[in-house]
């Protein structure tokens, strides 16, 4: 169970830590706490399914590279601002209070904190196949 918690831990911290390689040295990854990993009753696409919550501490300007998810994803903003946008839709500031879906599979091409001064923090929870190998799945760079 520690391991799983543990991988999980690492996985997501590619999910808003897969930051842009000069402003990532400076402000650092963001901060992912696994806080909750379960097996559920629903099956997605026929597939055992397992639902992970975490917890995603944002500093100010930090975001991700864009990626998917292999199950869909619900979220919720706990503090801050959160710039949030998937597939080719506008880009959403959402504020504390503020909740959000991706489909499975849905291109996260927006993940950042806008704020010069203060940290965002995001509730998501995963809803992603049992055997899953990666819950983040970078977007290959266009070249």
């Amino acid at each position: 169970m520690r391991r799983s918690f543990l991988a999980l831990a690492i996985v997501f911290l590619g999910f808003c830590g897969l930051g842009l390689a000069g402003d990532e040295a400076d402000r650092g990854r963001p901060k992912v706490t696994v806080l909750s990993e379960r097996d559920i009753a629903e099956t997605v696409d026929g597939k055992k399914t397992k639902a992970t919550t975490v917890e995603l501490t944002l500093e100010p300007g930090q975001q991700s590279v864009p990626h998917r998810h292999p199950g869909p994803v619900f979220g919720y903003v706990l503090e801050g601002e959160y710039q949030w946008a998937v597939d080719d839709q506008p880009v959403k500031t959402l504020k504390a209070g503020d909740t959000f879906y991706e489909p499975g599979g849905c291109l996260h091409r927006v993940s950042k904190n806008p704020s010069d001064k203060n940290r965002t923090r995001v509730l998501a929870v995963v809803l992603h196949p049992h055997d899953a190998k990666q819950l983040v799945i970078p977007e290959p760079a266009r070249k």
